[in-house]
């Protein structure tokens, strides 16, 4: 695989959007990253060319099959003017895992951060300074065969995309309100839960509308045989304090190992907190709010990096967590994480890559 990138400078620049209410992936900068796999020929042509449409075969395979995969990861300006990615290799490591899962093939995956940090370099005065501001960045690849035929795709596209972002939720950082689901369901062992594959979003989007018409921003997923134990959040991981100790779903193939789990796991336990990842039933949940034991339930996530939980409702049953407020600890793991990534706090973990 050849390890040049040719760019290519777009000749009309974008107006950059207004920086105090960007939204969330509603904007993209001047540039984008393309890359091509053809069976035989591996990855090659990989090129940094101006951000616009694509053209597409209407047998294109992606389209019919949903032969598709993405990521998620940001860039962060800070306040003594670096640029810095976080934990970017994690990301390449859940691209090839997904991969493998919907075959497709391997990425080089320190060729691929480089190929980012070019990218962000160059559309770089689009990162947005303000707080809680940055560039969210969207690596994908789908399969490009004009054919029809459920079978896996010959030739595929690598794309990246870049989009200056505000808040996930409009709330912020404020707590939440969570419909847990029992009807669908997500994903189940041997599925495609732990991947980062197209289609699984796709699934979630009619149990996120029915939460949306109830009041509720985000779905609790159960689990897919029994409907008892707590998987995800929506897009998010999800975490329980109850009596002290932090309890988030172990990972056993239906859910999405996430980076700001893992950080946030590393963090805890840095912090002497007893962290405990197990199958936990959503009954327990509720049985530890009648308790006064439950003290604290958050999500996690790249986009919205921690967001806490102020109600769940299971069953037309409601339950307030910490009197609808965000919890200390939810609060300090946000502050911490964002204080990394921003360049604020000491990166004690390593978990930052400067872009230069």
């Amino acid at each position: 695989m050849s390890h040049e990138i040719r760019i290519d400078k777009t000749k009309s620049p974008k107006a950059k959007p207004d920086q105090s209410n960007l939204g969330f992936g509603k904007y993209f900068t001047d540039h984008m990253f393309i890359m091509d796999y053809t069976e035989g020929t591996g990855w090659h042509d990989a090129r940094i060319v101006p951000y616009g449409p694509l053209e597409l075969d209407p047998a294109t395979a992606a389209l019919h099959y949903g032969q598709a995969i993405f990521e998620g990861m940001k860039a962060y300006n800070t306040q003594d003017g670096r640029i810095l990615l976080f934990r970017p290799h994690k990301n390449m490591q859940r691209i090839n895992v997904t991969n493998a899962r919907m075959c497709i093939p391997q990425i080089d995956e320190d060729f691929f951060v480089d190929a980012v940090k070019a990218l962000v370099n160059i559309d770089r005065d689009w990162i947005p300074a303000s707080q809680g501001t940055s560039l969210y960045i969207r690596p994908f690849i789908f399969a490009t065969d004009a054919v029809l035929g459920v079978h896996p795709s010959n030739t595929y596209k690598f794309i990246v995309i870049l989009s200056p972002v505000g808040a996930y939720y409009s709330t912020g950082i404020n707590p939440v309100k969570i419909y847990v689901e029992n009807s669908y369901v997500r994903a189940v062992k041997g599925g495609t839960g732990f991947a980062k594959t197209c289609g699984n979003y796709a699934a979630s989007l009619k149990a996120q509308a029915e939460a949306a018409e109830k009041g509720y921003i985000q779905v609790l997923w159960l689990d897919g045989v029994e409907k008892k134990y707590v998987e995800e959040v929506g897009s998010m991981n999800v975490f329980f304090k109850i009596n002290g100790e932090v309890i988030t779903p172990s990972l056993e193939g239906s859910i999405l190992p996430g980076i700001t789990r893992d950080s946030t796991i590393h963090l805890l336990k840095s912090m002497g907190i007893k962290v405990t990842e197990r199958r936990i039933a959503i009954q327990e949940v509720f049985d530890a709010h009648k308790a006064g034991l439950l003290e604290e339930a958050f999500g996690t996530g790249t986009a919205a990096v921690i967001s806490p939980i102020g109600e769940l409702n299971w069953n037309g049953t409601g339950i307030i967590v910490n009197n609808g407020c965000t919890g200390e600890l939810s609060s300090h793991i946000y502050d911490t994480i964002t204080g990394i990534q921003s360049g604020e706090l000491p990166d004690t973990f390593n978990w930052t890559v400067e872009v230069k």
